[in-house]
């Protein structure tokens, strides 16, 4: 058993379905197949370096409003520290110490030389405007400027980041240290050190993860029926692909509720239409409108949950009718869903691996950025490509060699390569 109460506090409520409790139960799960002893257990259980600070910020309206930023670097054995900074009002330090633990296995599996980071402010970005945000995203990193930089720690856009607070933290650290320093982020405007296929990355993968999914049960993308929960970055991204090649895409949803079209939507047409509307989908023509939890219950071959954590809950997953469910959210399936998926022979293609698609174009714009060597966007998604399938199938042979779950097999891999690492380099005593 982990003892999870070095740094982080218990959550407020025993029956909220902690992102960190279940982060540390896949670890566990992992452990005990690898047969792990319990002090590197813990050892992989506890984030290395945990820090919170101070945001004061002055509003446009002349009030100061003092914000809490939160920053866990989990582990750096293979290399400098990884991970998104989102903006959400539901942020808190459990839920950003889970999500830096599974970008460490997330690289390891993806066989790239970072370790997990995670960062955080509890905010609503939709409350503010450019000014405070741009304050806050300044402030921010100037509270952190020790403990990032190109060899320690890599920050990335998140949910409600984007390129834009990552051209503001780029240009601040690099104003303190005296030199352009491209990098330091990830995920940048083309012009200041930017990759391209960036904006598509987590969704390209996504679509890689399903297609090579549906290969090995003789299938291919046309004609698929699929249901995507999200519809911004990511389900926006993979809904375009997929429906590039062939998958009818039945329903998306955004925040604000979903839409549905039995015969499939016409993604090229959603999306202009979601741009002339602010980004909402709902009066979208030959749609009708779906809840959020209606779209998880949809007939459909393929779900993807690209929205927020904990959907398929033990409340509505046998209600779930997809055959293959690809995570390209972060901890969308419960622990308790996702054993119950899995005894009914659902595939579920688990999120360290069917997202990771953004931290692998994330680590090539990273090359490029410290080689000052950029490359054309068809060498940027022939990499990716080539890292995502290959993870994939690292994770096929382990699940039929040790007869296990693909998120089992996964997480073995993951967690099996940094514990390695740390007996290797001596570091675990």
């Amino acid at each position: 058993m982990i003892s999870k109460s070095l740094l982080l506090p218990e959550p407020a409520s025993p029956a909220h379905i902690c992102p960190f409790d279940q982060a540390c139960s896949y670890l566990e799960a992992a452990a005990k197949e690898l047969n792990l002893n319990q002090g590197l257990l813990e050892i992989l259980s506890h984030p290395r370096k945990v820090v919170t600070v101070s945001i004061p910020v002055k509003l446009d309206n002349g009030e100061i409003q003092v914000l809490a930023g939160h920053r866990v670097q989990h582990c750096d054995v293979l290399g400098p520290y990884k991970g998104g900074i989102r903006y959400h009002p539901a942020v808190t330090l459990r839920e950003v110490s889970a999500l830096a633990m599974l970008m460490t296995w997330k690289c390891a599996l993806l066989g790239i030389p970072y370790g997990g980071g995670k960062g955080g402010i509890p905010i609503d970005p939709k409350r503010y405007s450019v000014g405070e945000l741009e304050r806050i995203s300044r402030r921010y990193i100037s509270e952190l400027i020790k403990d990032i930089g190109p060899s320690v720690d890599i920050p990335a856009p998140d949910m409600g980041t984007s390129s834009r607070e990552m051209a503001w933290m780029m240009d601040t650290y690099s104003v303190n240290v005296g030199n352009a320093v491209p990098g330091v982020v990830t995920g940048k405007p083309l012009s200041i050190g930017g990759s391209l296929g960036r904006e598509m990355a987590t969704g390209r993968g996504v679509m890689i993860t399903v297609r090579e999914a549906l290969a090995d049960q003789g299938k291919s993308l046309a004609g698929v029926r699929v249901v995507i929960q999200g519809f911004g970055n990511v389900g926006g991204a993979a809904a375009e692909l997929l429906y590039e090649a062939g998958a009818k895409i039945l329903a998306v949803s955004t925040g604000a509720g979903g839409i549905f079209s039995e015969v499939g939507l016409d993604i090229p047409k959603l999306k202009v239409y979601a741009a002339e509307n602010r980004k909402s989908i709902v009066g979208f023509p030959q749609s009708v409108p779906i809840s959020n939890a209606d779209l998880l219950t949809l007939p459909c071959d393929i779900l993807i949950p690209a929205a927020l954590e904990n959907q398929i809950t033990e409340e509505n997953v046998n209600q779930v009718q997809a055959q293959i469910v690809a995570e390209a959210a972060n901890g969308p399936v419960t622990l308790e869903a996702n054993l119950a998926l899995e005894a009914r022979g659902v595939t579920v293609l688990p999120d360290i691996l069917a997202n990771a698609g953004g931290v692998v174009v994330s680590y090539l714009e990273w090359v490029q950025g410290i080689s000052y060597v950029f490359w054309d966007e068809e060498r940027v998604n022939r990499e990716m490509e080539h890292l995502m399938v290959q993870a994939y199938r690292k994770v096929i042979h382990q699940s039929e060699v040790r007869q296990i779950p693909l998120r089992l097999a996964a997480y073995t891999l993951g967690v099996g390569r940094v514990a390695q690492a740390l007996t290797d380099r001596g570091l675990y005593p």
